[in-house]
C-alpha cells in the first residue's frame, strides 16, 4: 500500500515484486507442481514469465491465465515463501524485475530490492512493523476483497513467512546498509509516504508532490 501511494504521489509506476512470486506459487498449485521440488519450480518460473500491466502492475498474466484476487488467497499465502526461497525461481524473476525497473521512474516493492534486485537504486527504504500490525492490515485487505479468513490465521502466516524469508540462504530479508530505516508502527499509509517524501526533499533539495 505504501509503495502504490508513494508512486502515485511521485507520478511513477509501481511494481510489487511479491505479486510475481505469488503468481508462480498460484501456477504451481494449479498445475500440481510439488512445492518441495525445487527443480520443477525453477523450470516453471523459467517457462512461464509473469507479465504485468497497468501503472501499478496489478494486471497479472501467467501461464496463459489472468489472475488477481486469487493471488492473495490463504493457500497461496501459506506457500509463497517456500516457493520464493528457491534460487532458480528467484533468478528467473529477478531478471524480469530488473527489466521492468530499467524503464525508469518506478517504485519497486519487495523483500530483497535494495540488497539484490536493485543494489544501485537511487533511494532504498526499509519499512518495519510488528507481525501483529502487518497481519491486521493484510486481514483487512482480504476482508475488503470478499475473502473470509480469521485474523489469527493471517498472523500465523505472517510470522511463518518472516521466519522463512529471514533464514533463507538466497536473498534473505535484511535491510541494505544504505537504506532509510523507517518503522511504520502506529502510522497511517499517508504518514509513512510523507516521511519518505521528506527524506527525498532532504536528499535532493527539491520539493516533492
Amino acid at each position: 500500500m505504501v509503495g502504490r501511494a508513494l508512486a502515485q504521489r511521485l507520478g511513477f509506476t509501481c511494481l510489487d515484486t511479491g505479486v510475481m512470486y505469488r503468481a508462480i506459487t498460484w501456477l504451481a498449485l494449479r498445475q500440481g507442481t510439488p512445492i518441495d521440488d525445487e527443480g520443477a519450480l525453477g523450470a516453471l518460473a523459467e517457462e512461464h514469465p509473469v507479465y504485468l500491466k497497468g501503472w501499478d502492475r496489478e494486471e497479472v498474466l501467467v501461464g496463459g491465465h489472468e489472475v488477481g484476487p486469487e493471488l492473495r488467497e490463504s493457500r497461496v499465502n501459506g506457500q509463497v515463501s517456500l516457493v520464493a526461497r528457491v534460487s532458480a525461481v528467484r533468478r528467473a524473476l529477478v531478471r524480469q524485475q530488473r527489466t521492468l525497473a530499467a524503464e525508469g521512474n518506478i517504485v519497486v516493492v519487495g523483500r530483497d530490492i535494495g540488497t539484490v534486485v536493485l543494489p544501485n537504486a537511487d533511494l532504498k527504504v526499509f519499512l518495519s512493523a510488528s507481525p501483529e500490525s502487518r497481519a491486521r492490515r493484510r486481514w483487512r485487505e482480504m476482508l475488503d476483497q470478499g475473502q473470509t479468513v480469521e485474523l489469527e490465521q493471517v498472523l500465523e502466516e505472517t510470522r511463518a513467512r518472516d521466519e522463512i524469508d529471514s533464514r533463507r540462504a538466497d536473498s534473505p530479508l535484511v535491510a541494505a546498509r544504505d537504506a532509510l530505516l523507517l518503522s511504520t508502527e502506529g502510522l497511517t499509509v499517508d504518514q509513512v509516504v510523507e516521511r519518505i517524501l521528506e527524506h527525498i526533499r532532504e536528499l535532493t533539495g527539491v520539493g516533492a508532490p
